[in-house]
């Protein structure tokens, strides 16, 4: 029985001395404030570019989806597009294969795309095999 508390009150210290040993994330307020080398060593490795990289991604591919969305002969329910640093992937299904085409132009066409990649292909009628 002892030995079990033993354990125990082992692996809760070690736990505890993790935890507080534990680095804060960018973009998170640190109970301490930071050292002038450990801000310029963070700011000089870019740590914040991811999230604003994001950002941006998400950005980009909300105004592409409201470009396609403009386009009601298009149906843009089954289409996905992924957006990584201004390179555009268009994936899904459309209805009519002219569409495949037009998608990507106007994919093309928005602002801060600079290549899409078209993987789109045509939605069969149910019943065609």
């Amino acid at each position: 029985m002892k030995s079990i508390r033993v354990i125990m009150l082992l692996v809760s210290t070690l736990i505890v001395a993790v935890s507080m040993s534990a680095w804060s994330q960018p973009g998170q307020t640190a109970s301490a404030p930071a050292s002038a080398t450990g801000a310029s060593t963070m700011a000089a490795s870019g740590a914040g570019s991811p999230a604003n990289g994001k950002k941006a991604n998400r950005t980009l591919r909300r105004k592409v989806y409201a470009a396609i969305g403009k386009h009601k002969e298009i149906s843009a329910g089954n289409i996905s597009v992924i957006a990584k640093d201004g390179a555009v992937t268009l994936q899904g299904t459309v209805t009519d294969a002219s569409q495949i085409g037009q998608v990507a132009e106007i994919a093309k066409g928005v602002p801060g795309v600079t290549s899409v990649i078209n993987k789109l292909t045509v939605q069969k009628p149910f019943g065609d095999m």
